[in-house]
């Protein structure tokens, strides 16, 4: 008699067992952002209702690992706000499939501001003696004063505007030349007879 109140114990504890536990699913999937439409990698996966069973997606935001019905599935990345699916029941082929879209999770951190002083008074000294820089009218005044200009003028080469007119001034007065007769003073009678008489003055001075 015992053993049979011990058998029907027994039998009643592995069904109240086999009806607690629940079918195991596939369950699969890709992750997207909700706003840009392009995967999301490595997202953290967690089954909360599994002891906190970790998981995560590849580099194409793909998964697939193995849960029981009505688990709550937690997706967790850095830049992105928290999504939490729950795994339907009564699934006939034990696989689930889903589409994860996230979004992301703008965080507004305070203002930081960084100076490069230690303290107020050498903020005070640096400001004191601060060069301030030329306006527009000042760097034009510079740009165009004679000094600045010779410099240009000596430093920087013709263009070819400026190679054209010289070209056509050396060929203009080359044109106009060329019908004069250039004459040698070393055969004018006239050039020696002046230069014997400035020496002959010349003594003459020197005489006296």
């Amino acid at each position: 008699m015992k053993k049979l109140i011990y058998i029907l114990f027994l039998f009643i504890g592995f069904s109240a067992f086999a009806q607690e536990e629940k079918p195991l699913v596939q369950f699969s999937g890709v992750i997207y952002d909700v706003d840009s439409n392009t995967v999301v990698p490595y997202v953290s996966i967690t089954n909360i209702s599994n002891k906190n069973s970790a998981f995560a997606a590849n580099y194409k935001g793909y998964f697939s690992f193995v849960v029981q019905e009505g688990d709550s599935i937690l997706f967790t990345s850095i830049g992105y706000k928290r999504f939490e699916i729950v795994i339907p029941t009564n699934l006939q082929d034990r696989k689930f499939t889903a589409i994860i879209k996230m979004k992301t999770d703008n965080i507004s951190l305070p203002m930081v501001r960084v100076f490069p002083w230690a303290s107020v008074e050498e903020f005070k000294k640096e400001f004191l003696s601060m060069k301030f820089a030329d306006d527009d009218y000042e760097i034009a005044m510079k740009n165009l004063s004679k000094k600045s200009l010779m410099e240009l003028s000596a430093n920087l080469p013709r263009d070819g505007m400026e190679n054209n007119a010289m070209s056509f001034g050396n060929l203009h007065r080359s044109l106009g030349n060329q019908n004069m007769v250039q004459n040698n003073p070393l055969l004018n009678p006239f050039a020696w007879g002046a230069l014997i008489k400035q020496i002959m003055d010349g003594d003459k001075k020197r005489n006296k």
